[in-house]
């Protein structure tokens, strides 16, 4: 165990910061969870505000540099693909 002043605030603030971190993530997981149980229902409108509410945490947590950008653009990309599906099932078929 570290003995020195500067050591011990340090594993003070690591340990801080992967509380706050790991928070941050579990909220957008269950952010996501959201999303993809009002995909399940079928509606679009309620789909697409989960969407919304997924997409504002994802760039949250990219700004604060809690999720790498790429992941979040990904993660983004492929749930947007999931809500136009919906919408798709959902159009009238001409």
């Amino acid at each position: 165990m570290a003995h020195s002043k500067s050591v011990l605030k340090r594993i003070r603030q690591s340990e801080a910061r992967r509380l706050h971190r790991r928070s941050v993530k579990s909220a957008l997981r269950t952010e996501v969870k959201k999303f993809v149980a009002a995909v399940k229902t079928g509606d679009p409108e309620k789909a697409s505000a989960a969407l919304t509410s997924v997409q504002k945490k994802l760039d949250k947590g990219a700004s604060k540099r809690i999720i790498p950008k790429g992941r979040v653009d990904r993660v983004k990309s492929r749930l947007a693909a999931r809500l136009n599906a919906v919408k798709a099932a959902k159009a009238p078929k001409a």
